[in-house]
């Protein structure tokens, strides 16, 4: 496939698909024509994500519900799409704890009307643009389940065994994705990815939860004892390999997609604060550290997730670019540089909300 393509971008304004987004079109991709960002905008979708590529001619934002066959089928057809990158999707454990119906809604109903009208689409599709049509469906690690500390990391032939209604839902979704490439030969992808961060991450996950909690001079929330272990992917390199699954994968087939970092939660918390008092120290020269407390552990809180991504190293060649250290000073810059975006962020779309930790 090295002609250029139309995709159609699922949850474009999310913090995974902002960046990929951003990523095609600011690095002036010629393989990539039109991006057509579909985007519910809940509270997790925000627009200024994609500030600075919002008036790119190849680029076109609709505000709308994956759930909406009707609308799917008419940007389809409107935009002669090549390819669907899905990343809608309801994603925060605790909110899954709190409400499951929402993550039903969206992530097993609103991927199989997706899913509905992009094979209704790719049937009617003359040569070759039929054979070059693809469907990538962007899931998570946590469909595999729990690890214990010497069990090998989670692979593509990993039996599913979901923890939480977030889990149990991405992994309907998997099964749905799969389920149209066995029974109707629709091309389709799945990525299951480890932990991501960076740039434009909502406010309610690990990483930025605890480097604004910091710089606002609040608790840092420490689930149980802090040992959880997750592997972290920088958001960039989860990007591009995303983009290489599209362009090099073989249909109807999974790729795990790893940072190869792994980390317990609270050295996490602790390499952020010692970041942050190199950077922007307190004014009463105590450690950030100091704010470290520790909460009730999550219900069924999975102990430890690890990703062998040794498939899309041999057979794409993908490797991630950035190491934890390096991935999370980067993160750290982007946050003190964009307060701005942060503030926004919790005081008008967050504020009374209980902030969990991922």
């Amino acid at each position: 496939m090295e002609k250029s393509m139309n995709l159609l971008v699922t949850g474009g304004c999310g913090f995974i698909g902002s960046n990929f987004v951003r990523q095609r079109l600011f690095s002036k991709d010629p393989e990539v024509g039109r991006i057509v960002n579909l985007d519910k905008l809940t509270y997790a979708g925000n627009p200024f994500n994609l500030k600075g590529v919002d008036t790119d001619p190849r680029y076109v934002f609709v505000h709308g519900d994956i759930g909406d066959e009707a609308l799917i089928a008419k940007l389809l057809t409107e935009h002669q799409i090549d390819c669907v990158v899905n990343f809608a999707a309801e994603s925060h454990v605790d909110r899954s704890i709190d409400s499951p119906e929402p993550f039903i809604q969206t992530n097993v109903v609103g991927t199989l009307r997706l899913l509905n009208a992009s094979r209704r689409y790719w049937a009617a599709l003359a040569e070759p643009k039929k054979k070059e049509f693809r469907f990538l469906h962007v899931s998570t690690d946590e469909v595999y389940g729990t690890l214990s500390l010497t069990d090998p990391a989670f692979t593509e032939e990993t039996p599913f065994a979901p923890n939480s209604p977030y889990a149990a839902s991405k992994a309907s979704s998997d099964h749905l994705v799969r389920s149209f490439q066995h029974t109707y030969g629709f091309p389709t992808l799945t990525t299951n990815c480890s932990n991501n961060y960076g740039p434009f991450h909502f406010p309610e996950k690990l990483i930025p939860l605890m480097i604004l909690n910091a710089l606002d001079g609040k608790n840092l929330p420490i689930y149980g004892d802090g040992m959880q272990i997750r592997d972290w992917l920088y958001v960039e390199d989860h990007a591009e390999a995303i983009w290489l699954v599209v362009r090099k994968g073989i249909p109807g087939q999974t790729y795990n997609v790893g940072g190869l970092n792994e980390r317990p939660n609270i050295e996490v918390v602790e390499r952020i604060c010692a970041l942050l008092d190199a950077k922007s120290p307190r004014k009463d020269g105590k450690s950030y550290i100091s704010q470290k407390t520790t909460v009730a552990d999550r219900p069924g809180h999975d102990r430890r997730y690890a990703i062998d991504c040794t498939k899309i190293q041999k057979e794409l060649g993908w490797n991630p670019r950035e190491s934890f250290e390096t991935g999370l000073a980067r993160t750290i810059d982007w946050y003190l540089a964009n307060r701005s975006w942060c503030d926004d962020i919790t005081s008008k779309k967050y504020a009374r909300e209980r902030l969990g930790v991922s």
